[in-house]
């Protein structure tokens, strides 16, 4: 099995501000799109019949954009999806996120559903809050998301980049939640080698210069697919 290199958080940072840089001059919305995308492939491949609703829970950063561009996936693959955005980011590049989510008919919750609810209703519950960049203690409103309603629920999750609230390093530091399913965005961070569920890696966008510059190893996707499956390797 190849070595596959687990990112530290500085090292995600940069990465990031390489591939937006002059040299890769990739966009923030193009990595979004691209990132969401494969998301939601590997979502439908995961969980191929979900008769329930599924929820994404998305936070206020770029996180919270991979989710709500794999939300709009979603429904275009068949799925039922709500939106659960408490915290809002008044930037354009969000604004046109939320607009397109509701041309497909996505409904936007306006509080967060009761366990029993997320039990009951829903299938699927996408975590996507807090990404590679999170860094200290959780706070409203998402402390309690994460540590009553995450933490609790009997509906598999399936988190965006990293479980939030997992310090991005050191893993599941604070004894919060496990996701059923976790995929890992360019890259894995080196949080989650302590992860024992399905673990995907999705984000297929990396140049091949990008990789022989930054020496990144990462597995090799088969024909058009936006994920591959990296449960089994080790670094």
């Amino acid at each position: 099995m190849n070595v596959i290199k687990f990112l530290t958080q500085n090292e995600a940072i940069v990465m990031d501000q390489l591939l937006m840089g002059k040299k890769y001059a990739f966009s923030t919305d193009s990595l979004m799109e691209l990132a969401g995308l494969s998301c939601a492939c590997a979502i439908q491949h995961v969980y191929p019949t979900i008769s329930k609703k599924v929820l994404a829970i998305c936070g206020p950063g770029n996180n919270g954009g991979d989710g709500l561009v794999a939300s709009r996936h979603l429904v275009q693959f068949g799925y039922d999806v709500n939106v659960y955005y408490p915290k809002r980011t008044d930037k354009e590049l969000y604004h046109n996120l939320v607009t397109q989510c509701k041309h497909e008919g996505i409904e936007f919750l306006e509080s967060m559903p009761t366990n029993d609810q997320l039990n009951n209703e829903y299938g699927l519950i996408i975590d996507s809050i807090f990404g590679y960049s999170f860094k200290g203690d959780i706070r409203a409103p998402f402390d309690t998301i994460i540590n009553e309603s995450l933490s609790n629920t009997k509906t598999p999750i399936a988190s965006i980049d990293m479980p939030s609230g997992w310090d991005v390093e050191n893993g599941n530091i604070k004894n919060l939640f496990t996701p059923d399913l976790l995929i890992s965005l360019a890259a894995p961070k080196l949080g989650s080698k302590s992860f024992k569920g399905k673990h995907y890696l999705g984000g297929r966008f990396l140049p091949k210069e990008f990789l022989k510059e930054t020496n990144l190893t990462i597995p090799k996707y088969t024909g058009s697919n936006q994920f591959v499956d990296i449960t089994n390797y080790q670094n």
